[in-house]
């Protein structure tokens, strides 16, 4: 398969899956404080799962970009990956219709946990794959490691899930924030390819 049509099914998977979540919003019964109210944790589940759901576009996007050539190993990897992510929708109804309890919250970090493994898997096929410089090598060496501390981030989520569940959306949104970036040297061979589109900003960790 041509990289290009991998990128474009990832991308078109992923904008269906925003819209499958938006078609999940149902606006309130009434004009009073209550009804407003009542779709609070709807709305702060589906906050949470877009910016989710636009990290791992951002960060897949810009990995995709380090590939010259795909093989049946990275196709399969990367449908592992949204396979995991298209079932954010379910889950993150779940949360919303439930008030964030205890069992919805860990079952949503089960699903993140996996999501995460599922693209820790893929760049590991794209490094297989593929013969990087040293810089490269340890952009995606330092990608590999953040991967492993939002694992066990999620991991550490889904305990704490059953006992205090506000811990787990924190710990939700402290791995975001670790993610919001792309390496450094990833979205700058992004940049490097595209000069007349790209950004002018750049920001990693």
């Amino acid at each position: 398969m041509n990289k290009t049509r991998l990128e474009a099914f990832s991308d078109g998977v992923l904008a269906i899956i925003i819209t499958i979540m938006v078609l999940e919003l149902k606006t309130p019964e009434s004009n009073d404080w209550e009804s407003v109210k009542h779709i609070f944790p709807v709305l702060a589940g589906y906050l949470l799962s877009f910016v989710f759901i636009g990290i791992y576009w951002g960060n897949h996007h810009h990995l995709l970009h380090t590939v010259k050539k795909v093989n049946s190993r990275i196709i399969w990897s990367n449908l592992n990956l949204l396979f995991w992510l298209s079932l954010i929708p379910f889950a993150t109804r779940w949360i919303g219709e439930n008030d964030f309890d205890k069992i919805s919250v860990a079952v949503y970090a089960t699903l993140l946990s996996v999501s995460g493994l599922a693209y820790y898997i893929l760049q590991q096929s794209i490094v297989v794959h593929h013969h990087f410089q040293d810089k490269m090598k340890d952009a995606l060496k330092k990608q590999s490691q953040k991967g492993i501390i939002s694992l066990f981030a999620y991991l550490t989520s889904i305990a704490t899930a059953f006992i205090y569940p506000i811990i787990s959306e924190i710990i939700f949104v402290g791995v975001a924030i670790m993610w919001w970036c792309p390496i450094k040297i990833l979205s700058r061979q992004w940049r490097n390819k595209n000069k007349k589109t790209a950004l002018k900003t750049e920001c990693g960790f």
